[in-house]
């Protein structure tokens, strides 16, 4: 059995869907923060997908998820980076030391496998674009950013004092349906109260690279698949980036709307934490054989399309 923590977020639940789609049985633990029960309904019924209403902080219901798992895929998180900015703890608790207690039931039941849902924000403002796997020092300019490495360290030292298997996955922007944040969630909200007016934080010119969800789950479970020796690290992407300015183009094309003005609110970050531009290299994911289905432009589109059929304009 697979163990899926955040299994009823947005990336995590389609991770849940890929799974049970290879036969597997899974495991959700989730505290319903972000989470949607809707995003596992239609699983409810199958028996292949048991869910645990619970906080990876409460020690023991950890462990009692843990009883029977081959490996844990810890999608869990704090979904939102601006939030780290308000709420100064929030990454620390819902990244680093929900990663330890993990790493800690893991080794207390024998379970000696973690996938793990890393991303671009450990890399900050990198001098190099497209910024491989091997850059370094890395400095993350984000609270998340920084959990997110720090659960990074304490992986790859689980790995290498008890013996464990880590899979690090230093994800790009993902996008896709079930969508709950994110720069086209927040603008299709903005256009369904406003439709005449789009205002985007910063200058527009922010540039990252973007991948689907449905696109992201795949590559994770090819990396897994192969299982290469020692710890593994991929950057997850598409090889391309799209900026901001492009994004909300996109959503005003695919809203219908005509006539919408677009303020910026000046400044080249969007909020404190924000990185103006990441460009993931991902030559290693490409070499190892993985193809993604959408490159960051048409992964937007189509995103938009579902978001706005979900939310309503």
């Amino acid at each position: 059995m697979e163990l899926v923590t955040g299994g009823a977020g947005f990336i995590g639940s389609h991770l849940v869907d890929a799974l049970v789609d290879q036969g597997r049985k899974v495991r959700v633990i989730d505290n319903f923060s972000s989470g949607r029960e809707e995003f596992l309904s239609h699983h409810l019924d199958g028996g292949s997908v048991e869910i645990f209403n619970e906080d990876l902080l409460d020690r023991e219901a950890i462990m009692s998820a843990m009883e029977g798992i081959d490996t844990v895929h810890h999608m869990a998180a704090n979904p939102d980076i601006r939030l780290g900015t308000e709420v100064t703890d929030t990454d620390l608790k819902q990244g680093t030391l929900a990663t330890y207690n993990v790493l800690e039931a893991m080794r207390l039941n024998g379970v000696g496998r973690i996938s793990f849902a890393s991303s671009s924000a450990v890399y900050g403002e990198a001098s190099i674009m497209p910024t491989p796997e091997s850059y370094g020092p890395v400095m993350p300019i984000s609270l998340y950013g920084a959990s997110k490495l720090a659960s990074e360290s304490l992986i790859t030292a689980w790995a290498g004092t008890f013996g464990a298997k880590g899979f690090i996955h230093r994800f790009a922007n993902i996008v896709g349906p079930r969508g709950t944040h994110g720069v086209i969630f927040d603008f299709i909200h903005k256009l369904k109260s406003d439709h005449s007016r789009l205002e985007v934080l910063g200058d527009g010119n922010q540039e990252k690279s973007y991948m689907s969800a449905h696109d992201c789950v795949r590559s994770m479970l090819h990396i897994i698949s192969m299982d290469e020796e020692g710890s593994v690290l991929y950057n997850l992407g598409t090889g391309d980036t799209c900026s901001v300015s492009k994004i909300a183009q996109i959503v005003i094309e695919e809203s219908g709307l005509e006539g919408v003005e677009i303020a910026y609110t000046g400044g080249k970050r969007g909020w404190a934490g924000d990185v103006p531009k990441t460009y993931l290299d991902v030559t290693r994911l490409l070499d190892s054989g993985f193809e993604p289905t959408a490159m960051s432009e048409d992964a937007i589109r189509e995103t938009a399309r579902d978001l706005i059929l979900e939310i309503g304009l």
